[in-house]
């Protein structure tokens, strides 16, 4: 039986492996976002020696943002399969995994390069996960159709992304890599954006 905010190594790996591809739609309006995504912060997971350069507060909101993001991807993912979704609802899950995908691989490049864990010390992961789904919430975004699972996707997705807004700005805050710092703001701002878009497509269903 899952537990709620658990997110398996597998199904982490799984997205992990998937962000190499994901991060080559080249045409998704998240890859011409400012500090969205490879693209948009315009460095490689492996690159900056600036990155090794780090606090716990770099290692606790990269810990924390990998599964979050993971969570985004499979919610979006459960969206994409269904048939005869709203097209507006398609393109929004599409675009969401084609920036979280390959975040999740430079901030796993980030853990390594500063030889911290990929998770935190017992799997503690409170105050780091924000908004994100249990896996009642989960069951029930893959069960839903139609405009149901539409209202449901919108209303979980603002609520992940004011969580993963919250996390962004703690780190702001407190973080020292300039490249998680980076990446803060950068997840701040797109989703801060995307909370609104949201809203607004939840009010017209």
């Amino acid at each position: 039986m899952k537990k709620p905010l658990t997110i398996s190594a597998l199904g982490l790996a799984s997205v992990i492996a998937l962000a190499g591809c994901a991060g080559t739609s080249g045409n998704t309006p998240a890859s011409s976002m400012p500090g969205t995504g490879q693209n948009g912060m315009g460095m490689s997971s492996s690159s900056a020696p600036a990155a090794s350069d780090h606090n716990a507060a770099d290692t606790m909101f990269t810990q924390g943002m990998i599964p979050h993001h993971a969570q985004a991807v499979e919610m979006s993912d459960m969206m994409l399969k269904k048939q005869g979704m709203d097209a507006r609802i398609t393109a929004l899950a599409t675009r969401i995994k084609a920036a979280q995908a390959p975040e999740i691989e430079q901030m796993t490049g980030w853990l390594k390069t500063w030889n911290e864990p990929a998770q935190m010390a017992g799997g503690d992961m409170s105050g780091m996960t924000s908004g994100t789904m249990s896996s009642d919430d989960m069951a029930k975004l893959d069960a839903a159709q139609g405009t149901e699972a539409a209202k449901l996707y919108l209303s979980q997705m603002i609520a992940h992304h004011q969580g993963a807004v919250t996390m962004a700005k703690t780190e702001e805050a407190t973080g020292k890599s300039a490249d998680a710092v980076a990446l803060s703001k950068s997840i701040a701002t797109s989703q801060a954006a995307e909370i609104q878009e949201m809203k607004n497509l939840l009010a017209a269903l």
